[in-house]
């Protein structure tokens, strides 16, 4: 099932890209080749491709295993406390750069989990959605889908994280029968818990928080392959691949699954000495 705002996303991108297209294009004294029907600079003669939606993408992009592979990087660096602590770097110059992000996260809200650290990335280098429970609604695809149209981005990632507090208290919802009191709150809850109420395990409540709490970033990771076209329609044609990964609050790690074999099967492979991927 499609999102109803696929078509507005892609009139709003489309709008944006040639205004900040103009803005680059002062910037850099030049252009970057992006992939569309292809046509002349009018501006500066040499070759420019219109943001025909949703074929838009960045030939020089990282590929989506070269950027799991610098995640996977980063998190290790975090974990051994060899970062380079590029998050608490500023310059007036980066006010003047384009955005250059090399993976798309959705992530969830918890303070625990700020996706930057995590990773070992500076400002500019990932494009972030956190919301709680890292649940997909139809502001967060708008935002993936600008994001992969706008910047070329090819990885999309949806994580989650052990003891996940939204995930917890769906579980109590599924378990009592009694909702959060907020309607705000039970439309988090609600989008969770039919993914995991199978799950559910009266008297095993942690071990039905840590099964769920992978659902639930298996059916985030599948609504975004499938219930978008823009995003949909790039996985098909090989230029986006959605993963989904779990942070865990004990180690330190991040650990890749749903999907990661497909784009990197070497690293998938080597899980056991990484800690990186599958599990």
């Amino acid at each position: 099932m499609f999102v109803p705002i696929a078509d507005e996303v892609a009139a709003l991108v489309r709008r944006g890209f040639r205004a900040w297209w103009g803005e680059r294009d002062s910037l850099d004294g030049g252009a970057e080749l992006l992939v569309g029907s292809g046509t002349t600079s009018p501006r500066r003669g040499g070759p420019w491709y219109s943001p025909a939606m949703p074929r838009l993408w960045d030939p020089t992009s990282l590929t989506p295993a070269q950027a799991l592979e610098r995640l996977v990087d980063g998190n290790r660096r975090f974990r051994e406390a060899s970062g380079t602590s590029l998050a608490q770097s500023w310059s007036r110059e980066q006010a003047h750069e384009s955005p250059r992000p090399f993976a798309i996260v959705l992530g969830c809200s918890d303070s625990r989990t700020p996706v930057e650290i995590l990773f070992d990335e500076g400002l500019g280098g990932l494009f972030v959605v956190r919301v709680a429970g890292n649940v997909v609604a139809p502001s967060v695809v708008g935002s993936i889908e600008f994001a992969a149209a706008q910047f070329g981005t090819r990885l999309v990632v949806v994580m989650g994280h052990t003891r996940c507090g939204a995930v917890a208290a769906t579980v109590d919802a599924i378990e009592t029968g009694l909702g959060p009191a907020s309607k705000n709150i039970r439309a988090i809850t609600d989008r969770i818990a039919p993914h995991i109420a199978g799950l559910v395990r009266p008297g095993d409540r942690d071990r039905s928080i840590r099964e769920s709490v992978r659902a639930n970033v298996s059916a985030s990771a599948d609504h975004l392959r499938h219930g978008s076209r823009i995003i949909e329609e790039l996985v098909q044609a090989g230029r986006v691949a959605v993963v989904g990964a779990e942070y865990e609050l004990e180690t330190g790690a991040v650990h890749f699954f749903d999907g990661a074999e497909s784009v990197a099967p070497r690293e998938a492979g080597g899980a056991g000495d990484s800690g990186h991927t599958g599990r």
